[in-house]
């Protein structure tokens, strides 16, 4: 019985390592993936200012499929990584209701405080948000420029 139990223990043992080991290939794969983007970004910058038609087209066709693979890499993390995806029930400000936003819209400053800002956008494979903030706003993620109040970038129904 002695022997089961720590042979059971084992086989738990490594099958969390190939879990954690499984989901650092995926980082590492986003990770190549965004470097493959910037390359091909600058790639077309290149062909804008340089080549020929043909090579804009092919630039931009090439972009494209690096944002796609990207995109597909970033789809199997979430899909592979959900419950990192089902944070705390959202509770908003006091006074305050939901309402869909959109890109350009204004945010209140009440949103930007520690309460609603995501402290570790590297865990959900978030981009660098540079000076402006990731915010949780109902189940979607904003990008806010916390000097305007402006909204950048928004990923609707990012939360489950």
């Amino acid at each position: 019985m002695h022997k089961m139990m720590i042979s059971a223990l084992i086989a738990a043992t490594a099958a969390s390592g190939l879990a954690s080991a499984a989901q650092a290939q995926s980082a590492a794969e986003v990770r190549h993936d965004r470097r493959e983007l910037r390359e091909e970004q600058r790639d077309l910058r290149d062909a804008q200012r340089y080549g020929t038609r043909r090579d804009v087209r092919e630039q931009r066709r090439d972009v494209r499929e690096a944002r796609q693979e990207l995109r597909e890499d970033w789809r199997d993390y979430r899909r592979t990584n959900g419950d990192v995806f089902r944070g705390p029930a959202y509770a908003g400000p006091r006074g305050w209701r939901y309402r869909p936003i959109g890109v350009g819209g204004r945010l209140a400053p009440i949103y930007y405080g520690p309460r609603y800002v995501i402290a570790d956008p590297y865990r959900y494979r978030l981009p660098r948000p540079g000076v402006n903030r990731w915010v949780r706003y109902g189940n979607d993620v904003l990008l806010v420029n916390p000097r305007s109040g402006r909204v950048v970038t928004v990923y609707n129904s990012f939360f489950y």
